[in-house]
């Protein structure tokens, strides 16, 4: 029992110190980068960036061969009033720039900035000359026999009028010096992927050649701490080069990242929640670059160049491409996967290195969420999935425990046999333990095993947008937030604001004491430092969760209730006594002076 107790005492230290890095470090750390932020944000204000006018960054036509953001771009920026074609989907409005052809004014119907419906609906992208200039455009890099080819500052003219639906894709065309003709049709689907479709016919009486591009470019980064579950950036699935994910601190200390040549794939920007994303055409080669400029003024940029393509006098060529920018709504980026033919898609939303446990919860929640449909009630009812998953380690668990307390006298027997001898000791509990068939580690894979679940469902609960904003019932009104209320100041009833560290609300509370019920179900460590612990782990936990989702604080109180029901119908099975009353007496109970003393 001792040891069995010792490997459970290791492995909640284990856990302990892992939440105690979140709380201690991490937290302070989100906290510390947040009033930066902040401060740049004011400071911003008082010195506005790039006004109309003014020469802007990465705003000219390209230099022959060059993909914009190469080097420093003088030129107009565009202004705020030009011509646009309005996009207006289920998911979506915004506009395009027909200067460029660039999209840099979307916003997500559906999403809004908190959880009051009446807040403003988040904003993706923006104007290059606005404060947070973020935007996506497709043009084309030529040479001295193609002329002038569609770039940042070219003037497209829409053929026809009308706005961008999912039934009514809008066409553009521009003509250049050289009398080659490019039409560009741009198409939308119900969720967030656009299809740029350019037909190109030559009609200058030469051979030409020329090569597409795609850039998402980015001004500012992202106003809210990262933290390290969860990537932030630049990301791509470049074909034979897979996976590269790049963080903004990372591009900054190296400029510019070029993973190299691939031939099929996507990359752009990633948040929390939203991301841009090209794809390029997927048969031909491209080159790929993540790259932090600081040339006038500071950008993110995630390109493409694809190899030239020649077009034959009096011919034509095509060059199709897709733009993601929207919601990583898991249902929908696994559809594009399967029915654009993208390849990893999925790795869009930040699934870790155990996606093959980290998804299939995900399943699993949105499963039951789609059937009930509260997301609270879907993590209830997968904590009893997994409670009856794991059901025969458990009993296997405390079966074990059962034989250890049986083997009570006979280890207290060989305490007195060997004193001090502790490897002798050792030797003599390893032959009774084989002598009676118990494995001392047997209660712990059980533990072992909700770690990982831990993890997975906290994964889920802080990454995926399903998430966001998901009520349970009350006060609960955000799953992926900490619980708002406070102990400090009663629930709300005193006038005063409480600090981030003493925001201990009402189901960190419900947890903290589901753990120490759970706690007091076994006999009480005979080893004071080990009974200090197992006094004390709730105090600490409660305090450590507070800053948690309120849908794992949920989850981890729900899972200790259903451990101490297990665990009594288990015990009473094995005939083991439940210790949890005796114990519960004995914690209020004031022990009795010794009259002999």
């Amino acid at each position: 029992m001792e040891n069995n107790r010792n490997y459970f005492v290791a492995i909640a230290l284990s856990v302990l110190i892992l939440i105690a890095w979140q709380f201690l470090y991490v937290n302070p750390k989100i906290e510390r980068e947040r009033s930066v932020a902040e401060m740049q944000a004011e400071l911003d204000k008082a010195n506005p960036v790039t006004p109309q006018g003014t020469t802007a960054a990465s705003e000219s036509a390209p230099s022959a061969g060059a993909v914009p953001g190469t080097t420093t771009e003088g030129g107009q920026a565009a202004a705020p009033q030009s011509v646009r074609i309005q996009i207006d989907t289920p998911s979506l409005l915004g506009s395009i720039n027909l200067t460029g052809a660039r999209f840099d004014d979307l916003k997500l119907r559906e999403y809004h900035e908190t959880v009051d419906r009446s807040s403003p609906i988040i904003t993706l992208l923006s104007p290059a000359e606005t404060e947070h200039g973020y935007f996506a455009e497709v043009a084309y890099v030529g040479n001295e026999t193609t002329g002038q080819v569609p770039g940042p500052q070219t003037v497209w003219t829409q053929e026809g009028e009308g706005k961008l639906t999912t039934t009514t894709p809008v066409t553009l065309s521009y003509t250049n010096d050289k009398g080659i003709k490019f039409v560009r049709t741009v198409a939308a689907d119900e969720h967030y992927m656009f299809t740029v479709t350019d037909s190109i016919e030559n009609a200058s009486g030469a051979p030409i050649s020329l090569s597409s591009y795609g850039r998402v470019t980015r001004f500012s980064k992202p106003t809210t701490p990262s933290v390290y579950v969860l990537h932030e950036g630049f990301i791509g699935y470049l074909g034979e080069l897979g996976l590269h994910e790049v963080s903004y601190s990372s591009a900054e200390d190296d400029t510019t990242i070029a993973p190299g040549r691939a031939t099929s794939g996507w990359l752009g920007i990633t948040d929390k929640y939203w991301a841009t994303a090209l794809i390029p055409p997927q048969a031909t080669p491209y080159e790929t670059r993540f790259s932090h400029f600081t040339d006038g003024r500071p950008r993110f940029q995630a390109d493409f160049r694809q190899e030239p393509i020649t077009i034959a006098p009096g011919q034509k060529g095509e060059v199709k491409n897709m733009l993601f920018g929207g919601a990583k709504e898991v249902p929908v980026i696994d559809s594009y996967q399967t029915s654009l033919s993208i390849p990893r898609f999925d790795l869009m939303i930040d699934w870790g290195w155990f996606w093959f446990f980290t998804k299939p919860m995900f399943q699993l929640l949105d499963f039951f969420f789609r059937y009930f449909g509260n997301f609270g009630i879907a993590i209830l009812i997968t904590t009893i999935v997994v409670k009856g998953v794991f059901f025969p380690l458990a009993s296997k668990q405390y079966a074990s425990m059962a034989n250890m307390k049986r083997l009570q006298p006979k280890m207290e027997e060989l305490k007195a046999k060997f004193g001090d001898d502790r490897m002798g000791l050792q030797q003599a509990m390893m032959a009774l333990y084989k002598e009676e068939k118990i494995n001392p580690l047997a209660g712990c894979w059980p533990i072992l095993l909700q770690i990982p679940v831990f993890f997975a469902l906290y994964k889920v609960i802080y990454i995926t947008i399903e998430m966001r904003h998901a009520p349970f019932f009350g006060w609960i009104q955000d799953l992926s937030a900490p619980d708002p209320t406070s102990l400090f100041n009663l629930f709300g009833l005193l006038p005063w604001d409480v600090p981030h560290a003493l925001l201990i609300g009402v189901w960190p509370l419900i947890m903290g004491f589901t753990m120490f019920l759970q706690m007091r179900m076994n006999p009480t460590p005979p080893d004071p430092t080990q009974a200090m612990i197992f006094t004390w782990m709730p105090v600490v936990f409660t305090f450590m969760l507070a800053s948690f989702p309120a849908g794992l604080v949920i989850y981890w109180a729900w899972n200790n209730t259903l451990s101490v029901m297990q665990q009594a119908v288990i015990m009473k099975r094995h005939g083991v006594k439940i210790e949890l009353f005796d114990n519960l007496k004995g914690v209020f109970r004031r022990k009795k002076p010794d009259p002999a003393k």
